[in-house]
């Protein structure tokens, strides 16, 4: 009796294994295909626009890839954060996801990195002389069926207005580095917590790196020019100049932005300017017991880009005459040609690695016994 009931119940869970194959799941409803909501929106302000960029969003909420997007809002409040974006300022045309993109694997999750921009242009009127005053932003990415999963996150810019560039802006080369000029603005507000700034950029005319070259407090009393030594001889760069405003809280990171440009000027760094002449130039004989020669000595040179030196001799009555074949690399020359009861006039010049030469020293002379 015992293993009949045995064999028994193996029986019916065999039948009941058999069964349970051929039993569908709980049925899972069809994607909505949501868009994440974008999660890296940044926004900077330059003059009167604000630039937004985002990463486009590669999955929807069910974490599957996206199918087909639809038009991204652009959404844009003065004074007051963003938590639903019903009246939007734009729409911005769906961005294509990167080719793969319909395909789930490891290697389409890591290249789902495809953004997307909006440029937007205030209005005057949102635009008040508030140190606190905002402006906020925040997109909201639809799907082919107009449908959302809701907003980015909320980002901002400062409400106040900008500062007009420099006027009469230059840049001119000169034996120091390059020099930038420019007019003054006469009348800037006075805010509580606001600091202007003149800010000067250097980027080279093959390249899309801006550096930049300092930065000069809007005073009325204030300089208006700097220096750049910064760059490299013989090269070609776009010079341009903003206003920074600054804003400073309490208890908070300082906020920035600047306005817009000036036009850029075009500047190339030829060197045609020679090192200092060289000073303190001394001459001593020697030769007892021995044959006779003129040791020279003079101060050294600090031009950064010094190559060296020229030795000139003259006799009285006659022209210099270089003595060195190649360039004397330290500040000190022994001549050997001399010859007895006569009389030698020195003189040295300091030349460059461009081949730039400086006007001769003062002379000096040495009589031989």
């Amino acid at each position: 009796m015992t293993q009949f009931l045995a064999k028994l119940i193996l029986l019916l869970c065999s039948a009941a294994a058999l069964v349970g194959c051929g039993v569908p799941g709980v049925p899972k409803p069809p994607s909505l295909d949501l868009p994440e909501p974008v999660a890296d929106i940044r926004a900077v302000r330059k003059g009167d626009r604000v630039y937004l960029d985002w990463t486009v969003p590669a999955e929807s909420t069910d974490h599957l890839p996206i199918r087909n997007l639809g038009p991204t809002l652009i959404c844009r409040s003065p004074g007051t954060p963003i938590n639903h974006c019903t009246n939007p300022v734009a729409k911005a045309s769906a961005s294509p996801l990167t080719a793969g993109n319909h395909q789930k694997t490891k290697s389409t999750k890591r290249s789902a990195n495809t953004t997307a921009s909006y440029l937007d242009n205030l209005p005057p009127t949102m635009l008040v002389e508030n140190p606190s005053a905002r402006i906020f932003y925040a997109i909201s990415v639809l799907n082919e069926n107009g449908r959302s999963a809701g907003i980015s996150n909320v980002v901002q810019v400062p409400a106040l207005p900008a500062l007009p560039p420099p006027s009469d802006f230059r840049a001119e080369v000169t034996a120091e580095g390059v020099v930038s000029r420019w007019t003054a603005i006469a009348h800037a507000p006075v805010l509580p917590g606001v600091e202007y700034l003149y800010r000067v950029y250097r980027r080279p005319i093959d390249g899309n790196v801006d550096t930049v070259v300092g930065e000069l407090p809007l005073l009325p009393s204030s300089a208006t020019q700097m220096l750049d030594r910064g760059f490299e001889w013989e090269k070609t760069y776009f010079y341009r100049a903003t206003v920074v405003t600054r804003i400073h809280e309490a208890e908070k990171r300082d906020t920035e932005f600047e306005g817009t440009d000036t036009p850029a000027v075009k500047v190339f760094t030829h060197d045609v300017f020679p090192p200092a002449v060289p000073s303190g130039l001394q001459a001593v004989f020697s030769g007892s017991g021995q044959k006779p020669f003129i040791d020279l000595i003079w101060a050294p040179d600090v031009d950064a880009d010094l190559a060296g030196y020229n030795v000139y001799r003259r006799e009285a009555e006659s022209e210099p005459v270089k003595l060195n074949s190649e360039l004397v690399k330290t500040p000190a020359f022994r001549d050997m040609n001399v010859a007895s009861g006569k009389t030698y006039f020195y003189s040295v010049s300091a030349v460059d690695v461009r081949g730039n030469e400086s006007a001769r020293s003062q002379e000096t002379s040495e009589a031989v016994p």
